[in-house]
């Protein structure tokens, strides 16, 4: 008996062990050699953003501030880390849309461009769908990029002011959670801004990060890439 207690330890310390997030120091190992790869040798690394609002640059008054997201403070911070890289951003991110209509043009308006990586950031939107819709949609977003060897890092939501994201059963908090699930389950990468949002939260500023109701203004979006950053570590 004692010896078949030990087992299932051992099952459930595999089974946790196997549903991880990628590790952040290994997972772009391939990108990151190309980008410290000189001319001649050197090639474009396509970064391809897919989701909503936020990534697409949303500000207040349906201004989109392209220069001042999140992707392309990405870009900015990387060119001074890697100055020998051709580095495109491409963002697929349609403000207001979901997870679910994503994925319908995924192969068409996303895999088209041969993503070196590959970021989805849909949670915000996502929370007014069904769960198990969106999973489902996740899924097969994952599976399509990974079935061409594209690296995948997956988003958790920015806030929405009107919901008060310390309160574990506001809407957005399931949605966050299914993200770090499919993380480990597909062992991608994972950016948490939500957890870093909170800490925000617990200090009472959260407003110095948002540009609107439901978008972050630059600090906000700063916020963020500090989270993709870590990925990208030499």
């Amino acid at each position: 008996m004692r010896n078949l207690f030990f087992l299932i330890h051992l099952l459930a310390v595999s089974l946790a062990s196997i549903a991880q997030p990628a590790d952040s120091a290994t997972y772009l190992t391939d990108v990151k050699n190309e980008l410290i790869t000189v001319w001649p040798k050197n090639r474009t690394i396509n970064l391809v953003f897919h989701g909503h609002s936020v990534p697409a640059g949303y500000w207040h008054n349906h201004e989109v501030h392209t220069l001042e997201s999140y992707p392309n403070l990405l870009l900015a911070t990387l060119k001074e880390r890697y100055p020998y890289a051709v580095i495109n951003v491409i963002v697929t991110a349609i403000g207001g849309e979901n997870s679910i209509k994503g994925q319908t043009r995924f192969e068409s308006d996303v895999l088209v461009h041969k993503p070196d990586v590959l970021f989805i950031d849909y949670a915000l939107n996502d929370r007014f769908a069904d769960i198990g819709k969106v999973r489902e949609a996740w899924e097969k977003m994952i599976k399509a990029a990974q079935a061409k060897k594209i690296p995948v890092i997956l988003l958790t939501p920015s806030p929405d002011q009107r919901l008060n994201i310390l309160d574990n059963k506001n809407p957005l908090e399931p949605y966050a959670e299914q993200i770090r699930t499919l993380s480990g389950q597909y062992h991608t990468g994972l950016a948490d801004p939500y957890e870093q949002f909170k800490v925000v939260a617990k200090r009472g500023n959260l407003t110095n990060y948002m540009s609107h109701v439901n978008h972050p203004n630059r600090a906000g979006h700063a916020l963020i890439v500090d989270e993709l950053l870590k990925w990208f570590r030499k």
